[in-house]
């Protein structure tokens, strides 16, 4: 298989990833949005958390195919939200509280947002070196 053909079904798995995790948060978001008290920031924050630990998991194994050290690569997913989180959870709140937008369309954006920024930063910087390394020490054993 060609490297751009290889790298085109690379991103079609994340795609495919990041629609479940969509859903993860999604659900989990609708769920806290309509059965708490909540403000949007907390029932945000709770189903993105949920969605990145999903989409991190999912992708390190059967996207990017890594064998890299597992705690690195978090932290510098970690690195990605810790910019991310507080300027869509800021953004967010502003549209949904305070400018009285639709919460489920300032979800949606966010998540587009998140998605069209993370394939790439997870791409070249979380799993860059280590690349399809786990289908490589599998073939090994």
């Amino acid at each position: 298989m060609s490297k751009k053909a290889a790298e085109f079904f690379r991103f079609l798995k994340f795609a495919l990833f990041s629609a479940s995790a969509a859903l993860v948060e999604m659900g989990s978001f609708a769920l806290l949005n309509e059965l708490t008290p909540w403000s949007y920031w907390p029932c945000y924050l709770t189903a993105l958390l949920l969605s990145v630990l999903w989409n991190f998991t999912m992708n390190r194994k059967f996207t990017f195919k890594s064998a890299a050290n597992v705690p690195v690569a978090m932290l510098k997913v970690l690195a990605y939200y810790a910019v991310f989180t507080p300027l869509s959870t800021l953004l967010g709140s502003y549209l949904a509280d305070t400018l009285l937008w639709n919460e489920y369309l300032v979800t949606i954006l966010n998540m587009l947002l998140n998605f069209s920024t993370e394939f790439l930063y997870q791409r070249f910087f979380v799993f860059g070196r280590s690349l399809d390394t786990a289908a490589k020490k599998d073939k090994q054993n």
